[in-house]
């Protein structure tokens, strides 16, 4: 990979480390993603995945929160972001992990998100089971903040996580988006707008 890179200033949250950041976009049928990343280790990292959100484009968010970021990308990024792409127009793809630089959450938001990850397409768990299943039984809240503040949705399938009631809870690119995906992975919903799920995952 040669390139030359320009440091930015990273939130407080990544230990306002100064890292080389480059972005990457794709348009989607759910509007444009964007891919942040690095070089980290020797190789690219993914740091951030932006998804547009109603009245913001994933693009003008990535300005926002990494100004400074540039237009860039490489091999290794363009073949996820294209899988990204697939996936949002209705591709069955699972994503590994060792393409996020997962080392910038905390130990008990690495978890959860590794719990996420392992809940597959067609399947839906609780934000409640998933505290459970990482060892807090009484950490259904503190599940919900570590997958509202997922770095990289998509990748980690924040989506299927929902309500011990069945409703939706809360999603990065809107809850619209949220329905549309778990409908395009065969997850069905009763009158009330409910997740239509006689046993969850986990």
């Amino acid at each position: 990979m040669n390139a030359h890179f320009h440091p930015v200033d990273i939130f407080a949250s990544d230990k306002a480390e100064t890292a080389p950041l480059s972005c990457s976009l794709r348009n989607t049928p759910f509007g444009p993603v964007a891919v942040v990343w690095s070089p980290y280790r020797g190789r690219p990292m993914i740091r951030r995945i932006i998804l547009s959100k109603p009245g913001s484009s994933a693009g003008l968010l990535a300005s926002v929160q990494f100004p400074g970021c540039r237009s860039f990308s490489c091999t290794e990024i363009n073949t996820v972001a294209d899988r990204i792409a697939a996936f949002l127009a209705g591709d069955d793809i699972r994503f590994p992990l060792d393409t996020v630089q997962l080392d910038i959450c905390s130990p008990f938001q690495q978890k959860v998100l590794r719990a996420e990850h392992g809940i597959p397409r067609g399947s839906v768990s609780t934000y409640q089971r998933i505290a459970g299943h990482v060892g807090n039984v009484r950490g259904a809240r503190a599940v919900g903040t570590a997958l509202a503040g997922n770095p990289f949705p998509i990748i980690i399938p924040c989506h299927r996580a929902i309500r011990s009631d069945k409703t939706l809870g809360g999603y990065q690119g809107g809850l619209e988006m949220k329905r549309a995906l778990l409908e395009m992975e065969g997850v069905r919903f009763d009158n009330s707008g409910r997740v239509d799920a006689q046993a969850f995952f986990y």
